[in-house]
């Protein structure tokens, strides 16, 4: 179970930087309570993984997947660049998350 509040972590990590984009984009009541939401929602999973995973991978798959979505985020719905060399380094970031599931 410790793996899914870790993923549940780095999907809620993930959407808190959204968050932040719409927050900047549109400063209202909602978008200040999706980013409080969000980013409490995955600070409540990362601790609830902790209790079984170690810290240093539990820190790095969340924060590879907080930086790997987020990106992926930006090049979906905010136009970012989508050049072939940033989707290749994002794909690094996955693969070690993938790597450090299996040897974990």
């Amino acid at each position: 179970m410790s793996w899914v509040f870790l993923m549940m972590a780095g999907i809620f990590e993930m959407l808190g930087v959204g968050s932040i984009n719409r927050y900047n984009l549109n400063k209202n009541k909602t978008s200040l309570f999706l980013l409080f939401f969000t980013f409490g929602c995955s600070f409540i999973f990362l601790y609830l993984a902790m209790k079984r995973l170690p810290m240093g991978v539990s820190y790095a798959i969340w924060t590879g997947i907080g930086a790997a979505g987020g990106a992926i985020l930006g090049m979906l719905f905010y136009g970012e660049s989508k050049d072939w060399r940033r989707i290749v380094f994002i794909g690094i970031i996955l693969a070690s998350v993938i790597g450090l599931k299996l040897i974990g």
